[in-house]
């Protein structure tokens, strides 16, 4: 489907962040007196597009071919196939689970088969075995497609979830097994793509500078959506929009610069917590995508000089209006410490009226006449304005509506968004190895080949002491 752009455009409100509306809100004065470290990272962004781990950023732009490719075996999957699995975790499982839930009907899987016309979709991102047990019960191994995603092949959890998966279709299907498992992995290296090869797997290829957290819009993502019926043409588009209204070293022009300038400006007033809160239960994932998103790349205790650092803002996620009776109690009463994204919708897909009744109930009675689209609105501004009222920095992200082409906005945004706030703070945006640290130990408590050391390390470790433990 075509979009009209400039109706389709999202937009980025960051009055609350001034010093117009909060006390210790920036002022104009404060983007000039930084005007070579805004122009510093911008430079280094676009000096990096393309090469080593910012391979995402050509993503719009040179997937054509395989785009073509991926729509045609989602045909396939749809008309063969009553589910669809993906095994994944990380950046494999939460960019799937976020676009299906942003474009799909919210009970999707619910909906008769004439209704969905595709099959039902699950994402087994964990290795709880009571989660396994639970999907076993409710699919058909034998109607069901998987999609095991893992660049490297190594990774435990997802490859724990392909034997288990492999070992019952094989049992049942024999040498057929092969057609109900498609890889999406690397092309030239890792685990994966030599089992892949030896088993005959039909095989996306995850581009080698493109790292899990950025994968959304590549084949880890794609495929899946394509699957359930998102329009990922669309969605591409919109990705391709957003990075060419950000190719402006301009903070005031480009939206993504100036997202990553007023959070990076925060952190240096000691704003060390970013909360998300969209305003849409399609959007509800896309805060669990963002959290591994911010929380991975610039959760750093090195500078990209090698000095010791501890850098980072703490993502929390929360959901409009549910979290108001939960978490906004603490943003509008507690600590100076947070920066608040909200994220609203312009045009819900659907209105629903608020029906007549309780007339004896004032209270109650005002809202009748009124729709949950006004409601959820109202809910919306007047969070908004309670928060600055009490003096929290807060800007607010607006989509038009909700769609494939908007939320392909929504993702580059948040993705350019990060890389610049990265090299503002000069560390390493696209690595990890805190998380690594937890890979290599898990392998050494299972016994990997190769990992005496670790095992020898956490022998030695300093064991718990029984007076602590209650």
């Amino acid at each position: 489907m075509r979009y009209n752009k400039k109706e389709m455009k999202i937009r980025l409100d960051y009055n609350n962040m001034m010093s117009t509306a909060v006390a210790d809100g920036f002022t104009d004065k404060d983007f000039s007196s930084r005007l070579g470290e805004i122009t510093n990272a911008f430079e280094a962004v676009k000096a990096g597009r393309g090469k080593n781990m910012m391979g995402w950023t050509d993503l719009p732009y040179n997937q054509t071919e395989v785009i073509e490719d991926i729509l045609a075996t989602a045909k396939y999957v749809r008309k063969n196939f009553e589910y669809f699995v993906v095994l994944g975790i990380g950046g494999s499982a939460l960019g799937p689970i976020a676009a299906f839930q942003a474009i799909c009907h919210l009970h999707y899987n619910d909906l008769p088969k004439r209704k969905r016309k595709g099959p039902k979709f699950y994402v087994e991102d964990n290795v709880d075995p009571e989660r396994m047990a639970a999907l076993l019960d409710v699919i058909d191994v034998e109607k069901t497609m998987f999609n095991v995603i893992t660049k490297s092949g190594s990774t435990s959890e997802t490859m724990t979830q392909y034997l288990i998966i492999n070992d019952i279709l094989t049992s049942k299907l024999g040498d057929k097994a092969k057609d109900h498992i498609i890889a999406t992995t690397s092309k030239a290296t890792g685990n994966l793509i030599k089992i892949a090869q030896k088993e005959g797997y039909k095989t996306f290829y995850i581009p080698d500078g493109v790292g899990g957290r950025f994968s959304e819009l590549c084949p880890v993502g794609l495929f899946p959506a394509a699957v359930n019926g998102i329009d990922i043409k669309a969605l591409i588009g919109g990705a391709k929009y957003m990075d060419e209204q950000c190719q402006s070293a301009n903070v005031k022009k480009n939206p993504a610069l100036m997202a990553g300038t007023l959070q990076y400006m925060a952190m240096q007033k000691g704003k060390n917590i970013s909360v998300m809160m969209p305003y849409a239960d399609g959007l509800k994932f896309i805060a669990d995508w963002y959290c591994q998103l911010w929380g991975e790349s610039l959760g750093k205790n090195k500078n990209l000089d090698g000095t010791a650092c501890n850098k980072g803002q703490t993502p929390v996620k929360a959901l409009g209006v549910t979290d108001q009776h939960s978490q906004v109690q603490l943003y509008a009463e507690g600590p100076f410490d947070k920066v608040i994204t909200f994220i609203g919708v312009d045009e819900y897909r659907s209105e629903v009226k608020i029906a007549n009744g309780c007339e004896e109930f004032p209270n109650v009675n005002f809202l009748c006449g009124h729709t949950m689209n006004e409601l959820i609105q109202a809910e919306r501004k007047a969070t908004e304005y309670a928060i600055t009222k009490a003096g929290k920095m807060n800007h607010t992200i607006m989509l038009p509506q909700l769609n494939e082409f908007t939320l392909g906005q929504l993702l580059m945004f948040f993705m350019l968004k990060t890389a610049y706030t990265g090299a503002l703070l000069g560390i390493d945006t696209f690595n990890q190895p805190g998380v690594e640290e937890g890979k290599n130990a898990t392998y050494a408590l299972l016994g990997r080949p190769g990992y005496d050391e670790k095992r020898a390390e956490l022998a030695n470790a300093p064991q718990k002491q029984n007076k602590y433990i209650i």
